[in-house]
């Protein structure tokens, strides 16, 4: 059976995870891509194990050229599956898997999550949650937005079709919010930008998986923020249940979105009994935090949702435990520079934790200070079974390593 993964830039969710899964269901894969000598060298340097592979480069961006560049390949080589946990790729996997009469997402449902506009919009149509925003249109001047329909200050705009933090900002007043627009737009020309009003209060995500039947809830993370006015997400602690009643609630907006068909990760603010959702992502949770859920609840995660878009119906039970607890910390740079010291790679247990660190920028870099995740220097995963245990660990871990930047 053939797999045909959609790719932006190597990631770790598919390097490590869903290609690896591909590997032990005996899936062949063509990985179609517009970085394809990135993702060699990526592989290449990978430890782990792969399937028979080949890379080709295509404009995944465009559904048209993704669903040409299938179609060339011929009846040989016509896909069994079309999948991508990209964020910026969703609607173009499916699309083309509707095209070729594959399982996959609703291409609407696709779309309608990774346009935060109209997120907004079809949730306030369904009556499922109204959140008071505007939407600033690619030629729209940042000035028009006073003009518009009141929004409550503090208010935080993004872009519209935006990912990982980049570029969302908390703004204080009309004045804020317009240069606010203008750093973006100078940043990103012609972006499509969202502002909306600020949800204040406890950050949690909900985990799901569902084969378009039967739709599984795997886990809950808290999520520890930056300082406003920025929000890089800098730690999250899986919680031993999902909080009730705010994971039903997150689940009628998702139903409401048209959501239900392979993994998501949705973010949402806890508001008394109210889940007030930030943003819906129709793919695996990542930054490593898709491999640490495998590893705690003790699935095939990343091959169940192979499957799905294999067309298989997952089980009623997934068998996940439900004993285990879990924290990730990022290590975050305070300022742009090189970074000159920083620790290598390592997996350590002791009482009872399992620690797993992976450095995520090389020693020798220079960067500037993003205030996005691509501040991340490391990432510390834990896994165990007592959360204190959990933290003591973490807490000695980077008490006694050091990462070091220059200017």
């Amino acid at each position: 059976m053939r797999l045909h993964l959609l790719a932006l830039n190597p990631t770790d969710s598919v390097t490590d995870g869903f290609l690896p899964a591909a590997a032990r269901l005996g899936l062949d894969v063509t990985l179609l891509t517009d970085r394809p000598d990135a993702h060699r060298r990526a592989y290449e340097e990978a430890a782990g194990e792969l399937p028979a592979l080949d890379v080709v480069g295509c404009d995944v961006r465009d559904f048209r050229e993704v669903i040409g560049r299938i179609s060339r390949f011929g009846p040989r080589r016509r896909p069994d599956a079309v999948f991508t946990n990209s964020d910026h790729l969703q609607t173009q996997a499916a699309l083309a898997a509707d095209y070729f009469g594959l399982p996959g997402k609703d291409w609407k449902a696709a779309l309608r999550t990774k346009n935060k506009a109209e997120l907004r919009r079809a949730l306030a149509e369904a009556g499922a949650d109204t959140v008071r925003s505007v939407e600033l249109g690619p030629a729209e001047d940042p000035g028009a937005l006073a003009t518009r329909a009141a929004l409550p200050f503090p208010c935080v705009v993004k872009p519209r079709e935006g990912v990982a933090s980049e570029d969302v900002v908390l703004a204080a007043d009309a004045r804020e919010l317009a240069a606010r627009c203008r750093e973006i737009r100078a940043r990103r020309p012609g972006a499509a930008l969202v502002a909306e009003e600020y949800l204040d209060g406890p950050l949690h995500t909900l985990e799901t998986l569902g084969d378009g039947h039967v739709l599984h809830v795997l886990g809950a993370f808290r999520t520890g923020l930056s300082p406003l006015p920025h929000f890089v997400e800098e730690r999250l602690e899986l919680l031993p249940a999902p909080p009730r009643p705010h994971a039903e609630r997150v689940l009628a907006q998702l139903r409401a979105l048209g959501v239900g068909f392979g993994v998501c990760h949705t973010e949402y603010v806890a508001q008394g009994d109210r889940a007030r959702l930030v943003e819906v992502n129709y793919r695996a949770i990542g930054d490593q935090c898709d491999l640490l859920l495998a590893d705690v609840l003790g699935i095939p995660l990343f091959a169940h949702v192979l499957r799905t878009h294999l067309g298989e119906r997952l089980p009623a039970d997934l068998g996940a435990r439900v004993d285990g607890r879990a924290r990730v910390e990022y290590v975050c740079a305070g300022r742009g520079g090189t970074l000159e010291k920083a620790p290598p790679a390592s997996d350590d247990e002791r009482d009872g934790v399992r620690l797993v660190y992976r450095p995520l920028r090389r020693t020798g870099e220079a960067h500037p200070l993003y205030r996005t995740n691509r501040d991340y220097l490391g990432v510390l995963r834990a896994t165990g079974t007592d959360q204190g245990r959990i933290d003591r660990a973490v807490e000695e871990f980077l008490a006694v390593r050091r990462w070091e930047i220059v200017s």
